[in-house]
């Protein structure tokens, strides 16, 4: 009776693992099982886990860890426009605000721009300045010439060029020299702020010259 049930075929009963076929070149007579386990287990691939950031699951390989590619921090970011975002990042009632700050320093403009330096408002602070004085310039040149017996008066757009080597210059060059000379101190002082308030200190000129000329006229 016993042998009966031992030939039995068992495959289709639950719960039964039905083996595995192992191909005659991966299992070499007399091999020990640990070979041909290590073989069947190479063959499977392994996903890592995504990092913790992105919210788990499969990495593929080859794609960036920390996300697009855009957002990378290197050397071609300084390139990509997207990267300089942040820092115009302010509306125009932020904007005016720092410029009344700008004039009445005791309002807690340092405060205002510590968080969030931008260079929307030195940028353009920079560009009317520069348009204001190649415009005054030219109508020194024209009062200076209606005064006297020539009444021929031309325009000099070479005013442009000069007021824009000499005003983007002095915004970017004077705060990046205090800069460097605070760190030879000791100091860590944040280039992006040295900017934006040098930028905002340059609304002294723009009033200043708007007063002068509009006097002189």
């Amino acid at each position: 009776m016993d042998e009966g049930y031992a030939s039995l075929p068992t495959s289709h009963l639950l719960g039964s693992v039905p083996a595995v076929a192992v191909a005659p070149d991966e299992r070499k007579p007399g091999a020990p099982a640990e070979v041909g386990n290590a073989a069947a287990t190479s063959r499977l691939q392994q996903f890592p886990p995504a990092p913790a950031a992105n919210g788990g699951g499969y990495q593929p390989p080859g794609s960036p860890l920390g996300g697009d590619v855009e957002t990378q921090t290197n050397w071609k970011g300084y390139f990509n426009v997207a990267s300089y975002t942040p820092y115009f990042n302010v509306d125009t009632d932020v904007v005016v605000d720092r410029l009344i700050s700008s004039v009445y320093p005791m309002d807690g403009f340092f405060r205002k721009i510590d968080a969030n330096p931008d260079m929307y408002g030195p940028l353009w602070i920079t560009t009317t300045l520069i348009f204001m004085l190649a415009a005054f310039g030219n109508f020194a040149t024209y009062l200076m010439q209606r005064k006297s017996d020539l009444n021929i008066w031309n325009f000099d757009v070479s005013y442009f060029s000069l007021a824009a080597s000499v005003m983007y210059g002095y915004a970017i060059v004077v705060p990046a020299a205090f800069f460097f000379l605070f760190q030879y101190f000791g100091s860590r002082p944040s280039l992006l702020r040295f900017w934006c308030m040098w930028g905002y200190s340059l609304l002294y000129c723009s009033l200043f010259l708007w007063n002068f000329f509009a006097g002189s006229s």
